[in-house]
């Protein structure tokens, strides 16, 4: 038996950045934050703040595509961002497929809902990845 890990899931987009975690005892993710930062140095600074205070071994990114699998702007930036993760954190990074995390919330207009959709992306990383 592993010995649990903490993981942080991540909803990249330009204006915002959702945030969630859980564990891979329970496998239960769980909405953290909304990054509301533009700015790159401050987004990775309050990154930076999370990950200080749980203690990440890994690292999910939502990596968006079209409905029939295709790639697109979204989905270059959201590498470049799990990539600049990993470069600055040094924790490993897993890309995970989102095209249906948005479907699944059912949002008012105007909510925000980021850290709901990271949770979906971490949910679907726990699982599809980790071992029951």
């Amino acid at each position: 038996m592993h010995s649990p890990e903490t993981v942080l899931g991540f909803d990249f987009g330009i204006k915002r950045v959702g945030v969630a975690m859980g564990n891979t005892m329970i496998g239960q993710a769980t909405p953290l934050a909304v990054i509301q930062s533009t700015v790159n140095d401050a987004r990775f600074a309050e990154i930076k703040a999370l990950i200080d205070k749980w203690g990440p071994t890994k690292l999910v990114v939502g990596l968006p595509f079209h409905p029939d699998g295709a790639e697109h702007e979204m989905t270059a930036r959201c590498r470049k961002f799990a990539n600049q993760l990993n470069g600055r954190f040094n924790l490993p990074v897993v890309l995970v497929d989102e095209r249906y995390s948005s479907v699944m919330i059912q949002a008012k207009r105007g909510e925000i809902i980021d850290d709901r959709a990271a949770a979906i992306i971490l949910q679907q990383y726990f699982d599809e990845y980790v071992p029951h």
